[in-house]
């Protein structure tokens, strides 16, 4: 009897689990320094972060949201970095090939927040949104560190011109 139970409880929970990991999000341990302070702020600690799937298929993101995707340089690497410009944006490069850069359609630009110490598109370039996988939206793990994530933008990373009009970001 109860291996019955346990076998339909399988039969219905592990289609509902996977449906939720690739839908809605799962958590993640964040390693590195490249997003210090927001995230291991302390060296011999790691954050975990909740990652949304939920609305990143349409590729709903503002400047300030910190996103993960896929490495530009090594497919095999999930990577997390601050969003600083949209396609349409202008942004200026801390040591890319060209001092400022226009973000081409269907790309962002991302930095991490620990300047000099990250690999992100100062290094490879603006990234296709197609790379993006989910939205970090609140830290879960430590427990001292539990708080959603802020949307925000350091004024010195602004782009030095924002697209006109968000309408066309989502196409």
């Amino acid at each position: 009897m109860a291996f019955r139970f346990f076998g339909k409880s399988l039969l219905y929970g592990l289609p509902l689990g996977i449906t939720f990991l690739d839908c809605v999000g799962y958590v993640a341990r964040v390693d590195g320094i490249s997003m210090q302070p927001a995230l291991n702020p302390l060296p011999d600690e790691r954050d975990y972060v909740f990652l949304l799937r939920w609305g990143t298929h349409n590729s709903a993101i503002e400047r300030g949201d910190i996103i993960s995707l896929i490495s530009p340089k090594d497919p095999a690497q999930k990577i997390i970095k601050r969003v600083v410009g949209l396609q349409g944006d202008v942004v200026s490069t801390l040591g890319y090939k060209h001092e400022v850069v226009r973000v081409p359609d269907g790309h962002c630009w991302v930095e991490g927040d620990h300047t000099g110490h990250s690999l992100d598109s100062n290094t490879f370039g603006p990234v296709a949104l197609g790379l993006m996988s989910a939205r970090a939206v609140a830290i879960v793990w430590p427990p001292v560190r539990w708080r959603m994530l802020k949307n925000e933008l350091p004024r010195r990373r602004r782009p030095i011109q924002a697209a006109k009009t968000t309408s066309n970001y989502y196409n």
